[in-house]
């Protein structure tokens, strides 16, 4: 075979060198753009986008409306009242775990921004008719330390106006009024942390600010872990479970109904056991005997329940008396028994243990008129 040769001193065949030099040069690069290159198209920042080109590429963000009630902001309080500002719009409500657990994020991210251009929005509506209560929910906001408004969406008209279906859910709305993120549910927090943090520089340099806004979160605020939790929410309201109800009588709509419990060790995992008389409502269970009884096998380290109207109740775990190592903070601990008085219609922790290990739970209720409408886990 024979190999080409170049001799350095051919002017002729220097030439076809540097041409051939230069084609592959060309060819190579073909697929990249230079960053020099002066007929590249630019990146427009996500801050330079014009009005109308937002408009082809976001959803603007609805008014508040239907609100009956304001906690923290004057009344009619709107949207439009801070435009201008990044709104964080966070649909909650005062019973919901998943809310619950998201609080210490929301009020952390108010603290950190608020003087800097984000306003938080809590749009609470409910899940369960005693939320709806102004009371109610101003209790609430006292006991979670929310300062930010609050409004009451208590007949869903600004859930629906945000096609909303979930509890969480945060919109995170730019200073020019458009959605640019929002997230279904617990989590993400870094990544929302770091949307809000986007949108304060964007505004910041809208209105001819030299940003201060730091990419730094805050720590964590939860030590759950989800993947561990092997017993997803249950509901003891008719319109809501979803065979959940391990008792043989079964859901009967609007009736009183005489319910028993199996021996422990037909006790089926993520089934409510109940014993006593009981009426089936829409959104709850509510004892009709004086006593009665519930039984449930878990998978989770803390134990809640939404419970409701005057009772006291005697918990036992894992078929012994509750311990100050596993109750959960509503749980006082009288002559060696884990009990809890109910009062007003709220989120009860009941179980606070150190592991996530299959867990029995026993709660003996006396008190006629209990009602019992959800369990949740973490």
């Amino acid at each position: 075979m024979k190999h080409l040769e170049f001799k350095a001193n051919d002017p002729k065949t220097i030439i076809i060198a540097l041409i051939v030099i230069v084609g592959l040069i060309f060819f190579f690069q073909g697929g990249k753009a230079s960053p020099t290159n002066a007929t590249q198209t630019p990146v427009v920042p996500i801050n330079k986008l014009s009005i109308p080109e937002k408009q082809g590429k976001y959803p603007q963000a609805a008014e508040l409306s239907g609100i009956a009630g304001y906690i923290n902001a004057p009344q009619g309080f709107k949207l439009s009242d801070v435009a201008g500002k990044v709104i964080l719009v966070d649909f909650w409500t005062y019973s919901c775990i998943n809310c619950i657990r998201t609080q210490p994020y929301l009020n952390a991210w108010h603290e950190k921004y608020a003087d800097k251009g984000l306003v938080i929005v809590g749009v609470h509506t409910p899940e369960f008719d005693f939320e709806k209560e102004l009371a109610n929910v101003q209790e609430a906001v006292v006991k979670e330390n929310i300062k930010y408004p609050v409004v009451l969406d208590n007949d869903f008209s600004t859930w629906t106006a945000y096609k909303n279906r979930y509890w969480p859910r945060k919109y995170l709305i730019d200073a020019d009024g458009f959605i640019r993120y929002d997230h279904i549910g617990e989590g993400a927090y870094e990544e929302t942390e770091a949307m809000i943090q986007q949108l304060l520089r964007e505004r910041d340099e809208k209105i001819g600010l030299e940003s201060e806004i730091v990419a730094e979160n805050i720590p964590s605020q939860t030590g759950q872990d989800f993947s561990q939790i092997g017993t997803p929410e249950i509901y003891l309201g008719y319109d809501f479970a979803r065979a959940q109800l391990g008792s043989p009588q079964g859901f009967q709509p609007n009736q009183i109904v005489t319910y028993s419990i199996p021996p422990n060790n037909e006790i089926q995992p993520n089934a409510v056991y109940l014993e006593g008389e009981w009426k089936n409502n829409s959104d709850s269970v509510e004892l009709v005997s004086e006593t009665g009884k519930v039984v449930l096998l878990y998978k989770a380290k803390a134990l809640n329940i939404v419970a409701g109207n005057p009772a006291e109740l005697s918990v036992r775990l894992d078929e012994n008396p509750l311990t100050p190592e596993n109750r959960g903070e509503d749980v006082s601990i009288l002559n060696g028994k884990g009990t809890v008085s109910v009062e007003e219609e709220k989120l009860y922790n009941l179980v606070a243990s150190p592991n996530y290990d299959p867990h029995l739970i026993e709660i003996l209720v006396s008190g006629k008129g209990f009602q019992l409408y959800t369990f949740t886990f973490g």
